[in-house]
């Protein structure tokens, strides 16, 4: 079933035999006072926003059988959002023409996928001292789209403006997405809703609502606070109704469910779809796009991290289903988390996050995936923060939880990287160590290193990555490590391969060809770029040979005034690599040999660059409090 989105104006068309009342009903609504002498037909009546319970403008169309065509008839019904089908309660024939006529010439003139909401009026009432609503239910049973039944009288005016407002109601509050009229109960997609929303809503993630958590749920969808007394008789009303409703004085999710169907049973549908829209759902009961999807325009040179909103919010998340408190989360706990959203939107953790022997993510593992999946696919993190009710619970939208970063040609001109996360690609021909480099950067033995897919993506691509954090001068960084298939070396890189804030060109020392690959690549594509450069020669069992190329490697980086070749011996998880690619990322136009000094055989220098840095900052500080003063 597919249902429209709320429309900016409310369309009533009343429908009906003659006679039945329909004229007499819109002007008793407009005049409120009953005419004895009504026109065949009323004129199209238009009702202000201001003057309306739901605050949207209402158009009332009445029709005329013996003045309009069928055909015509037939127009207005597709134009209609809403049709009120009246019948006179002391006529027994214009409620048996409602069965036998009316539903299915609508439904006929309805489009098959989407059925209108549709209102049975009895009207007269005050010609009968007995009520014809049992009657009808029948009916309603037959027809789902019937919203409701409403006896009402325009001559004594009684439920004449109950009987329109119910009309705008099921528009702007249909029942039939949430509520099954056959069944008396929920449907499967509003329980699955109001599931997700009772989880977003257990802050402390024990499966129950306590009063501070209802009251953090009443003020956020309704502005205001609620009672103590109002809630421990809704409390009271659920424990009477519901078996296992209410826990150590909590509402549970049967609970919490009940009452909504409830509040629809007793005609309140606003109360649920107000709870509804609140987090984001259309009338279809499916997220929005716009909810979703948050407008962040990330400008040329510029990248996407997690802000401190968004780190906060995901390690509170981390937090609340890591049940056992071991700091990790098992596969049931993981798939917990995820249980309010379409998927797990992860694969293959182990090898893209630090995790644990076993695989488990560790809160430094779950906070790298969503680092990796912030920088590389913003809309699928902008979506997964409003699943978890990112939305809600900040009273924001995602663009709260997302940093962007400054154009990296500031950072070059300054010649420092402002950023947190830094984008390494690691380069080199087939079983040259790439991926053993990659995977030393996650912890994991050589043994345990598993043969890599070689397949070239968009850029956007995360199989390819891992990431991890490491330290630059004492400050966390998160570094992500890219590696480039390459399948034949004839082959050229693509844009997207080349752009990153530091390149790892490697090669396998003790095979005679490796280095010339790389050094092609060099002069190719970063010779005359601002991205730093770091070559790293794989060490393995074999022995080191002699490169077949016009330059040793040494010698050439000497002459592009690089960093000395950094040795990576398989074998060992040495993490000295990461730390000089990242400080590379961090000072990014400092990319030449007089600017480094090798972390193995210097370590003094890159720590005396520390401190000059902290020591600069320290001064700068002093300078800016002493003049201050000296203002005062």
């Amino acid at each position: 079933m597919v249902y429209e989105t709320v429309p900016r104006t409310v369309r009533i068309l009343l429908l009906g035999e003659p006679g039945v009342g329909k004229t007499s009903l819109i002007l008793s609504l407009v005049t409120e006072e009953f005419t004895e002498h009504v026109p065949p037909k009323a004129e199209e009546i238009t009702i202000p926003a201001d003057v309306t319970p739901e605050q949207v403008p209402t158009n009332i169309i009445d029709i005329c059988i013996p003045e309009q065509s069928l055909e015509q008839v037939a127009e207005e019904i597709e134009r209609a959002h809403v049709i009120c089908i009246v019948f006179s309660v002391d006529r027994q024939e214009t409620l048996n023409k409602i069965a036998t006529y009316w539903l299915p010439f609508v439904r006929d003139n309805c489009p098959e996928d989407y059925r209108k909401p549709v209102i049975l009026v009895g009207n007269k009432i005050d010609l009968i001292d007995y009520s014809v609503i049992d009657n009808i239910w029948d009916i309603a049973e037959e027809y789902p789209e019937v919203d409701r039944c409403i006896e009402c009288s325009a001559k004594s005016l009684i439920n004449v403006s109950e009987m329109f407002y119910n009309a705008q109601k099921a528009v702007l509050h249909p029942i039939n997405p949430i509520y099954s009229i056959e069944e008396q109960e929920l449907t499967e997609k509003c329980k699955k809703a109001l599931s997700r929303i009772f989880k977003i809503c257990d802050l402390d993630g024990d499966g129950l609502l306590d009063d501070y958590e209802v009251t953090i749920f009443q003020k956020k969808c309704f502005d205001s606070p609620l009672q103590l007394q109002v809630l421990d008789e809704v409390k009271s009303v659920i424990a009477q109704n519901v078996a296992g409703g209410i826990e150590n004085d909590c509402i549970t999710i049967k609970g919490f469910i009940f009452l909504h169907c409830l509040f629809i049973q007793r005609g309140r549908n606003e109360t649920t779809w107000t709870v509804l829209r609140k987090f984001g759902y259309d009338e279809s009961l499916e997220l929005t796009p716009s909810y979703l999807y948050a407008s962040i325009k990330v400008p040329v040179g510029c990248t996407t991290e997690l802000s401190y909103k968004g780190q906060q919010f995901l390690t509170q998340l981390f937090e609340k289903y890591d049940k056992d408190k071991d700091g990790m989360l098992n596969p049931t706990e993981l798939k917990n988390v995820f249980s309010c959203c379409p998927r797990i939107p992860w694969h293959n953790l182990r090898y893209t996050v630090p995790t644990n022997e076993k695989g488990y993510l560790t809160l430094q593992g779950w906070m790298c995936r969503w680092t990796l999946m912030t920088l590389l696919d913003l809309q699928n993190t902008s979506a997964y923060l409003a699943y978890l009710g990112f939305n809600f619970l900040e009273n924001e939208s995602q663009k709260l939880a997302i940093h962007i970063t400054r154009e990296k040609k500031i950072d070059i001109a300054k010649k420092q990287s402002s950023r947190n996360v830094y984008q390494c690609h690691v380069i080199g021909p087939r079983s040259c160590g790439k991926t053993s480099i990659c995977r030393s950067f996650l912890g994991i033995g050589h043994k345990k290193i598993k043969a890599h897919a070689n397949e070239r993506g968009d850029g956007n691509n995360t199989d390819n990555c891992c990431i991890n954090t490491v330290l630059v001068y004492g400050q966390e960084k998160y570094l992500v490590l890219k590696e480039i298939p390459i399948t034949r070396v004839s082959d050229p890189l693509q844009p997207h391969e080349v752009n990153c804030d530091v390149a790892c060109l490697v090669y396998d020392v003790g095979a005679s060809r490796s280095f010339e690959y790389i050094a092609r690549i060099y002069i190719k594509y970063f010779a005359e770029s601002h991205i730093p450069v770091l070559i790293v020669g794989t060490r393995g069992d074999a022995l080191i040979a002699r490169q077949e190329y016009i330059l040793q490697p040494e010698m050439f980086c000497n002459k592009y005034q690089l960093l000395s070749p950094h040795f990576f011996f398989i074998k060992e998880n040495k993490n000295d690599v990461f730390v000089k690619l990242a400080t590379m990322a961090a000072f990014p136009k400092r990319r030449h040999l007089k600017h480094f000094a090798s972390l193995s055989g210097e370590n003094s220098s890159w720590w005396k660059a520390g401190i000059g840095v902290a020591a600069a900052t320290v001064v700068g500080f002093v300078l800016i409090k002493i003049f201050s003063f000296q203002k005062r």
